[in-house]
């Protein structure tokens, strides 16, 4: 139950009063808590002003990603990214190409490297295999 009495000039009783002072109270300690916000962003500015340019530019970039493109941004960005597409494909293209030419120089092609697995593979088996039969002479001699 709250006490909500007025008295007879119109004026708020007790327990009105401690809420409204509890407001007021809330609303300045949240005004000097941004204003202590402010200020210490304001000190990181003068430290370190690139790393504030850099997050600032970070949060515009991840707004814009969030919003809807415009039909103006579509026809003008376009010919853009496409050139960009292009150039990266024909890029990795490049590069594969040029990967695979220097493996075929040093003679290292699919099947010639399926052949050294195999073989590197096989003579591990026949490594473990000598290495299990020397212990198992071993065992047998008492040594």
């Amino acid at each position: 139950m709250t006490d909500t009495r007025t008295s007879a000039e119109g004026t708020e009783t007790t327990g009105d009063r401690s809420r409204r002072q509890r407001a007021i109270e809330a609303y300045g300690s949240a005004r000097g808590r941004v204003g202590d916000a402010g200020r210490r962003a304001g000190d990181a500015l003068d430290e370190a002003p690139l790393v504030a340019i850099a997050a600032g530019l970070a949060a515009g970039a991840a707004i814009a990603a969030l919003l809807p493109r415009s039909r103006t941004e579509d026809r003008l960005l376009k010919p853009v990214t496409d050139r960009a597409r292009e150039t990266a494909q024909s890029a990795f293209q490049a590069a594969k190409d040029a990967g695979r030419d220097r493996l075929d120089e040093l003679g290292l092609t699919k099947e010639r490297g399926s052949e050294t697995i195999k073989s590197i593979l096989d003579g591990a088996r026949d490594a473990a295999k000598a290495s299990a039969q020397a212990a198992a002479g071993t065992y047998r001699r008492g040594e």
